[in-house]
Order: structure tokens, then C-alpha cells, then sequence
């Protein structure tokens, strides 16, 4: 039998980290791919390190190329699950990026660009459009599991997604209309990481990659990893 493959997910926090744990890992391992995850590394005192929140680009490549170092195997491999949103101004390409109208050239020229400083085979870089609470907004009403007392809040999320027919990754970066900003507007008590990261994986992986060209191309890339066909 083949061996697993291992990866390595950097994540920009808890939410990211949470949800590949309770969903993203399942679905790969059907693939004999086995992940490990943590949170990007933010800063450190005397006694603990502290991890959650991209604030710099230089703090996330330190993290990335110390856990490259760390597991050395050819065979292992890395990746992140970053968000467009709000990505640090150090980022490589950051200013040029600005100038991109389409989306998805601009994350896309982003990640070659990141994946060019990284400078690692193993290395397969992510920046989800435009950030995590697109994956939510890919079925605004699971949202009702949690706040079910919001039909109309609900209601209006759908609708915004109606406008982008469908498409939750062309719901935009801007500071006042990012997809989280258009969540608590409707829904003020909305819980990122304890409701977010489960609502997100609600109806699985291949429903995501329907809904989210972007990702697929990500979770199409993970899966090819192995030579292995899925396991039903």
C-alpha cells in the first residue's frame, strides 16, 4: 500500500485551522494524504508563542521557511490557507497587485509571486478569495443552523450571492463589503471560529469546489499529490 502523503498547512488563524481539522483533513485522507495544521506565527514573549493573524508578510515567510527546515523530506508538503483580504503590505507583489482588476489574475499572480520568494519545490501556496467567509457565503442559509432567528439577515446574504450569480469568491475585498464584513452587518453576533469554520464545511469539500473556482483549483492541486484514487 502506498504511504500517506504528509502536508503542512499554514493557516492565517483559528478559523482556517479549525476548519481544516474538522473538514479539509477528512476529505484529503481519502486521497491517503494526512495534514497537519497549525496558525501562522504572530509573535512571542518569555514564555509562549503566539500564533493567529497574518500581520506581516516577513513573520509568515520566517514561519513557512523554519517548517520547511523542520520536516526536510522531499516527500512532505506545505501549503496556506491565507486570505486576499486585508493581505500585509509586505506581501511580494502587494503594490502591483493593486493595479489587477480581476480577481483572479490578481491572486494568481499573487501566489506565483509568493511561491517564487518561498523558493521550495514542496511548497504550494493558497490565498483564498477574498477570504475565509467566502467558503460561509457559498450557502448563506446553513447559516440559519446557528442563528435561526435571522431569516431576514439570511435572506439578505443570499441575495448579495444572487447578484454575483453564485459565485461567492467575486464578493468583494473592500473594507466595508468583504464577506465577513457582510455577515456581521446582517448578523452582529456572528461567531467566526466557532460557527463560521462549521458552517463552512456544512455540505463538504466538492460542494466548495463547485461553488468556488478559486479553491478548487487549490483542493485539485492537494488531491494530485497522490497517485492514489479517492477512497468512497
Amino acid at each position: 500500500m502506498k504511504q500517506f502523503i504528509r502536508l503542512h498547512i499554514l493557516a492565517e488563524g483559528q478559523t482556517e485551522e479549525r476548519f481544516v481539522k474538522d473538514t479539509l483533513s477528512e476529505y484529503l485522507g481519502k486521497f491517503q494524504i494526512s495534514t497537519d495544521v497549525r496558525s501562522v506565527y504572530t509573535s512571542k514573549d518569555k514564555n509562549r508563542f503566539y500564533r493567529g493573524g497574518l500581520v506581516s508578510y516577513r513573520k509568515a515567510r520566517k514561519d513557512i521557511q523554519s517548517w520547511l527546515k523542520e520536516d526536510a523530506n522531499p516527500d512532505a508538503r506545505f501549503t496556506t490557507m491565507f486570505d486576499l483580504y486585508a493581505l500585509p503590505k509586505d506581501f511580494p507583489l502587494y503594490k502591483e497587485s493593486k493595479s489587477i482588476m480581476n480577481p483572479y489574475q490578481k491572486v494568481e499572480s499573487l501566489e506565483k509571486a509568493f511561491k517564487k520568494d518561498i523558493n521550495d519545490l514542496r511548497f504550494v501556496p493558497y490565498i483564498q478569495l477574498h477570504e475565509f467567509e467566502t467558503l460561509v457565503l457559498a450557502n448563506p442559509n446553513n447559516l440559519a443552523l446557528e442563528y435561526f432567528d435571522n431569516a431576514s439577515a439570511i435572506q439578505t446574504l443570499q441575495a448579495i450571492l444572487d447578484v454575483h450569480k453564485g459565485n461567492p469568491e467575486l464578493i468583494n475585498e473592500n473594507p466595508a463589503s468583504a464577506p465577513s464584513k457582510r455577515i456581521i452587518e446582517v448578523i452582529p453576533d456572528y461567531d467566526k471560529v466557532n460557527v463560521g469554520a462549521t458552517i463552512a464545511g456544512i455540505n463538504g469539500i466538492e460542494f466548495l469546489k463547485n461553488s468556488c473556482r478559486h479553491f478548487k483549483s487549490w483542493i485539485d492541486i492537494l488531491e494530485g499529490l497522490s497517485k492514489c484514487k479517492k477512497i468512497e
